[in-house]
Formats: structure tokens, C-alpha cells, sequence
């Protein structure tokens, strides 16, 4: 694959995906632009294998990508080339895996509910149609979004009783980060490590690529802070994440995919 000069790294929903219909048509232009200019796009998201991979054929992408909130990075066989050593390979993949298994990941909520008192459930503890009606899916994208590997999505603690939630998780070597709909217990993983191999693997043989990054919530702060240009996209209302503060952090003028679509011809404009 030849070298591109820039790559976006880009979260789903509330940002490329609206909040409330998953609809990306608003940033239609904007993508036509970016495979206009040969740059790639990596999706960079907390959704499953399953779903990102229906999102990559929606949007015709046929580039590495990010699940589970960095556990795992997915490179099209010979992408890259010469193959890097992976993790394992699978599906015409290769993987590398940051996250623990969702088995573990699951247990330690278990084990945290105990401990604290909280009415906490995860996607292990809930149905397909109940994540369905949560997230506004369909059984089938609920099927998808059900089929976790390294990162469990829960409700049943509020901001005031999240800290105790953190403190019990961190005690098990654990993390938690909030999204835009729930909250995620993962392991050592984070979107910006992920971000920061694939960089890596771009910049191979040659010099560094511009990196551009897009997020709606604070579970996007660890890749905005890998990328050259960190874009942070309006939520629904106008309201945004402002608790993230990054040196040359870019507030997009409109929220979700509207944002969206500015920012990146702004940033296209200016790398003219």
C-alpha cells in the first residue's frame, strides 16, 4: 500500500454516526472528499467486531480499525505489506489484542456489584431485545452489539456513586471509561494505544503521517491525545466533553455527523 499523508482516526456514534438515527449521510460530502484525496479512514470506536464490521461495509472501508475502546486492532491481510506479527489471525485479519477477556471483564463486574451495593448490569446481563431498546437498535445490530470480546458496557451507577465503581475496578487492575450511552469496564486498553500502533504501522518506511482524530466523549480523550489534529465534535444540544482540554484541540461547529463533515473539509482545506 503506498504511504498516505494523512489518516483520520474517527469515532461511530455521536460523531460520523448521529446520537439518535446512526445515520452518517450528513457527512457524506466529507467522506467523498477523503476518498477523493486517498486518505484513510480508521474507525476508532467502543462498538464490537461484529458491528464494526457492518459499519465498514456501509461506508465501503476497507481500512484497519479499532473495537472494543482500543482492545483490539484488525489490519486487512497485506495491507500494510509485508505483514507485521500479529497476535493471531483470523477472518482474513490480523489482530492485535490489547484487551483482557471478556470472561474476566465480566466476572470483575460481578464482583464490583457485590462489593458496592450498585444495581450494576452489563451487556453479559442483559437481552437481546432489552440492549436493543437501550441503544435504539434493531434485534439484528443488537445481536452484533452483543458479541463483546474485551469490554463491557453497564449502567446503575450515577455520577455520584461512579467513583466507588472505579476505585473496586482499579483494584482489580481494571478501567472504567464513560461513553456517550453507558459506562465501559475494560482492561489496560485505551484507544490511544491502539491509535498509537497503528501510527506506527502508517509511519513504517517512511516519514510520519499526519494523524487526525475525531470523538464525541471522554472515552476518545486517550486517542486525541495521539493524533496531530484532535477534533472534538459537538454532542446532541450543542453541549461537549468539557472536561477534555488538549494543546490545539478543534471544537467542531455542529454536533454528530454535521460536526463532522466541517471539520474534516476544514482540515482537507487546509492541508491544500
Amino acid at each position: 500500500m503506498q504511504r498516505p499523508p494523512l489518516v483520520v482516526f474517527t469515532d461511530l456514534d455521536g460523531t460520523l454516526l448521529d446520537h439518535s438515527t446512526y445515520s452518517f449521510e450528513p457527512a457524506r460530502p466529507a467522506l467523498d472528499a477523503l476518498a477523493a484525496a486517498g486518505v484513510p479512514i480508521v474507525l476508532c470506536t467502543s462498538k464490537t467486531r461484529a458491528e464494526t464490521e457492518r459499519w465498514r461495509r456501509a461506508l465501503d472501508n476497507p481500512h484497519p480499525f479499532v473495537v472494543e475502546n482500543g482492545g483490539a486492532v484488525l489490519v486487512p491481510l497485506g495491507y500494510f505489506g509485508p505483514d507485521p506479527r500479529y497476535d493471531r489471525i483470523d477472518g482474513g485479519y490480523g489482530i492485535l489484542e490489547f484487551g483482557r477477556p471478556i470472561a474476566e471483564i465480566r466476572s470483575a463486574l460481578w464482583a464490583i456489584r457485590a462489593a458496592t451495593g450498585l444495581p450494576l448490569r452489563g451487556f453479559g446481563d442483559m437481552s437481546v431485545e432489552e440492549i436493543a431498546k437501550r441503544c435504539g437498535f434493531s434485534r439484528e445490530h443488537a445481536e452484533l452489539a452483543a458479541r463483546r470480546e474485551y469490554d463491557e458496557p453497564f449502567i446503575g451507577a450515577d455520577l455520584a456513586s461512579l467513583g466507588a465503581v472505579v476505585r473496586k475496578a482499579a483494584g482489580a487492575g481494571l478501567r472504567v471509561v464513560s461513553g456517550g450511552r453507558f459506562h465501559h469496564l475494560v482492561g489496560g486498553n485505551h484507544k490511544g494505544r491502539a491509535v498509537r500502533t497503528l501510527r506506527g504501522l502508517f509511519d513504517r518506511g517512511g516519514a510520519p503521517v499526519r494523524a487526525v482524530g475525531l470523538g464525541d466523549s471522554l472515552n476518545d480523550e486517550p486517542m486525541l491525545r495521539e493524533v496531530d489534529i484532535p477534533v472534538l465534535v459537538r454532542g446532541p444540544g450543542g453541549s461537549h466533553a468539557a472536561a477534555i482540554d488538549l494543546p490545539g484541540l478543534v471544537i467542531a461547529p455542529y454536533a454528530g455527523p454535521e460536526g463532522w463533515r466541517e471539520a474534516v473539509l476544514r482540515v482537507l482545506h487546509s492541508a491544500v
